[in-house]
């Protein structure tokens, strides 16, 4: 039987490639997002904003009628802001976590059911190598991330007695449109000495030079199919070595030591 699998987000970056590939090892492929229409021919676009749990429940009961069950659902969707924590508007905040974490609770709430009464099912959450390596100036896109991770966790607990793994994948920079995507506040950047700006300027560097969105794609397209999946996973090498020293160094040390690559 085809594996059916629902990839939110899956119109560009990580969520294109993996849609793409997992149509080409013979998923049947459903992609929710915004737009009208879909941009790969194999995968099939069903229109559906994550921050609207009516447009959500349509989308995944649709999916549901034309093939009775769902696989995999790969929490793909999310943008990021960047700016000092004193200059953003609070609504501004809660646009992330209403993104990146509650468009995840939305549609896990939608597919639960579904994974708990089959007795299996797989959900992948993107969260961050931002998570656990909290970054200056990017506080809110790294708290909606460690919110995913942690969440995550969690549910797996409460779920495995039903066969339904969960994944939280924690990918390092990843050269994508979500670095144009991202909705960059500068206010407060002369009180900060220009330290917004600069640090900014670093992680964007860091992103436009990381792994293709294509690699990130095929990992997470592996992550879907393979017989068993490790709650957490870091995408990445060197991205798997820092995150094991947040485990070793003091949170002091850690909290210095991201100030001097981030907010020189």
């Amino acid at each position: 039987m085809e594996k059916v699998i629902i990839v939110t987000g899956g119109t560009s970056g990580i969520g294109l490639n993996t849609a793409r590939i997992l149509a080409e090892k013979g998923c049947r492929v459903y992609e929710f997002s915004r737009r009208d229409t879909g941009v790969w021919p194999s995968v099939t676009h069903v229109q559906a904003d994550v921050t609207d749990e009516a447009q959500v429940n349509a989308a995944v009961g649709t999916v549901l009628d034309r093939e009775g069950h769902i696989d995999v659902v790969i929490n793909n969707a999310g943008f990021g802001i960047s700016g000092a924590i004193e200059f953003t508007d609070t609504a501004e905040a809660q646009k992330q976590f209403d993104v990146n974490f509650f468009g995840m609770v939305r549609v896990n709430h939608a597919v639960l059911p579904v994974m708990r009464k089959q007795g299996y099912g797989r959900i992948i959450n993107m969260s961050s190598v931002a998570a656990p390596i909290a970054i200056p100036f990017q506080a809110y896109y790294s708290a909606s991330k460690a919110a995913v991770r942690t969440y995550t966790m969690a549910l797996q607990s409460e779920v495995k007695p039903y066969g339904i793994e969960v994944c939280a994948i924690m990918p390092g920079d990843v050269a994508t449109g979500f670095t144009a995507a991202r909705r960059k506040n500068p206010a407060g950047d002369d009180e900060y000495g220009g330290r917004i700006s600069r640090s900014v300027a670093v992680m964007e560097h860091d992103e436009q030079t990381g792994i293709t969105a294509e690699s990130a794609g095929a990992f997470v397209a592996e992550k879907a199919l393979q017989k068993k999946v490790p709650v957490l996973c870091t995408l990445g090498g060197k991205y798997k070595f820092f995150v094991f020293l947040t485990r070793l160094l003091p949170n002091r040390v850690l909290v210095d030591l991201v100030g001097q690559i981030y907010a020189k």
